[in-house]
């Protein structure tokens, strides 16, 4: 049954894609989403003019009346009517954390891929902010600027795409033999960067969202039979669906790089996406312990959720108890926290804990 709305027809698909217009206007839409976005708006006068007023509204947000642009958006992205008094960037950050906390994944993903859809969604959201003219020799993380960080993570999903079959994004130079995969994959890193360094950073960025979009439309990212085979990649044997959280995990990291770097807020990921991450990251800090390690009870508590894992050994009594937020939990595992310095409840042995959160950082690879 079709709608009547302002003298215009509006087709089955009209209802589904008015609720993605709000996450476009923050440049927030999944990969997934974009073609059927965009040709829907290529035919629909009524859309395509509600999508310009929305983009408009985003503008306010430079324009210093930001509580009237979150107002405008978030009604017509969530249903509900809020107004912050904050300044425009603030606001920006909430009205993405809003958008993408209310957009679910694409139903065509599995759950196992939505922490990645949610995070290349979120990416996409902040580099179109930057505009042609960026800031993009901007320092980030390491040696590497906002256009290197980008091609970076070009090189990271790389090694998943190649996996499923997928074509690589650069070229590859003759393989270096008797190095550890640490070597091989900074190796490869250093390539891939050094390769997008002769292009712009709009192609780069064009190269990273075709391949993170190919990726999303791959078998396994829909289907959790095919996700269940195992692979070893980056050092780790894992199915292929937490591999896709691995890159879901590692995608949002570098995000957050660039926006701390320049300054712009990034949502933390929604709940659900970000606990999924915390398990998985539990686990192979739990692999990467030693069984002979002293036993520790690691509680990470925050968010929504909470759980308690004991790390270790088993044939001891637990040493040591320590507690961390999960967005805490995340960045150490990311290598973003000095272990003597991630905020933590800790009672018993203090330096059985502290092994913990030292082993916890070194399995940084990012």
């Amino acid at each position: 049954m079709s709608t009547e709305r302002e003298g215009h027809t509006m087709g089955s698909d009209h209802e589904g894609v008015r609720e993605l217009l709000g996450a476009w206007a923050l440049g927030a839409v999944l990969p997934t989403d974009e073609p059927r976005l965009l040709g829907h708006l290529a035919e629909c006068e009524w859309c395509a003019g509600e999508a310009g007023r929305l983009r408009d509204t985003v503008r306010l947000l430079d324009g210093g009346d930001a509580a009237l642009a979150y107002e405008r958006i978030d009604r017509a992205a969530t249903g509900e009517t809020a107004a912050y008094e904050d300044g425009g960037q603030e606001v920006r950050g909430r009205l993405l954390a809003s958008v993408l906390a209310q957009r679910p994944a694409a139903p065509s993903t599995a759950g196992h891929a939505a922490p990645y859809a949610a995070a290349v969604a979120g990416l996409q959201a902040l580099l179109r902010e930057l505009g042609e003219q960026g800031p993009w020799s901007t320092p980030v993380v390491h040696d590497w600027d906002v256009h290197a960080t980008v091609a970076h993570l070009l090189a990271a999903d790389e090694s998943l795409a190649l996996r499923l079959g997928l074509p690589g994004r650069a070229p590859r130079g003759a393989p270096a033999r008797g190095l550890s995969w640490r070597e091989l994959w900074a190796h490869r890193t250093a390539e891939v960067i050094a390769h997008e360094r002769t292009h712009s950073p709009a192609q780069t960025i064009a190269a990273w969202r075709e391949q993170s979009a190919a990726l999303l439309g791959a078998p396994q990212a829909t289907d959790p039979e095919l996700a269940a085979q195992a692979t070893t990649l980056l050092g780790v044997r894992l199915p292929i669906a937490d591999h896709y959280v691995v890159r879901g995990f590692e995608t949002w990291i570098h995000t957050d790089d660039i926006g701390r770097a320049l300054g712009r807020p990034v949502p933390t990921p929604p709940d659900p996406l970000l606990w999924r991450m915390v398990r998985l990251g539990v686990r192979i800090l739990d692999l990467a312990l030693a069984d002979d390690s002293v036993s520790v009870l690691l509680t990470v508590a925050g968010h929504g959720s909470d759980g308690e894992w004991v790390l270790g050994s088993e044939d001891e009594p637990v040493a040591a108890e320590l507690v961390l937020d999960p967005v805490d939990f995340c960045l150490l595992l990311a290598g973003r926290y000095d272990p003597g310095e991630v905020p933590r409840g800790l009672a018993g042995d203090e330096r059985a804990a502290r092994s913990v959160l030292e082993r916890a950082a070194r399995i940084a690879w990012l």
